[in-house]
């Protein structure tokens, strides 16, 4: 059991290793080690400690986090190596990002939902240079809320809008 700062909004575990982390209202992600759970080190606060809402973890390559904050229409992508400074800042929802999820078969592919209605899938190979438009974008008939990229048939994405579940091939 750990104690943070804070209540808690979310956390993942890196693909292969001891590490995980959490987000949540102090604006904060935090790593954590199994072996050594006594310490955590931030490696990004938002700014003016906005809220951090979702996190969610490269399944191909540890170093790449995406976070969501709370009523933003960004993802913030972190690298790990990197602390404090982002990566990129991918901002063409015009609604609250609502759900993040990595390509479970690419290091460098993100899909996010958002209030905008809008699913979009990120091409993220580019880096460090800014990432400005998706390389996808669906319209659905109403704000996605969660969204799940299939990690058996890669070519699938499930999104949820108000009563509705639909699935992508991409």
């Amino acid at each position: 059991q750990r104690r943070v700062h804070g209540e808690v909004y979310d956390i993942a575990f890196a693909k292969g290793t001891d590490i995980f982390a959490s987000v949540g209202a102090d604006g904060s992600v935090r790593l954590f080690d199994l072996r050594s759970l006594e310490h955590s080190t931030i490696i990004y606060e938002s700014p003016d400690c906005q809220p951090i809402l979702r996190l969610a973890w490269n399944k191909q390559d540890p170093n790449y986090v995406g976070t969501i904050l709370v009523d933003s229409n960004a993802i913030v992508i972190l690298d790990v190596r990197v602390p404090s400074v982002p990566v990129a800042m991918l901002s063409n929802h015009q609604g609250v990002v609502n759900s993040i999820q990595w390509a479970p078969h690419s290091s460098c592919h993100i899909c996010s939902g958002a209030d905008d209605a809008q699913a979009l899938i990120w091409d993220l190979s580019a880096l460090p240079k800014p990432i400005e438009d998706p390389i996808l974008a669906y319209t659905a008939e109403a704000e996605i809320n969660t969204l799940q990229w299939s990690s058996l048939q890669t070519d699938w994405i499930g999104i949820a809008f108000g009563k509705k579940l639909q699935i992508l091939r991409v």
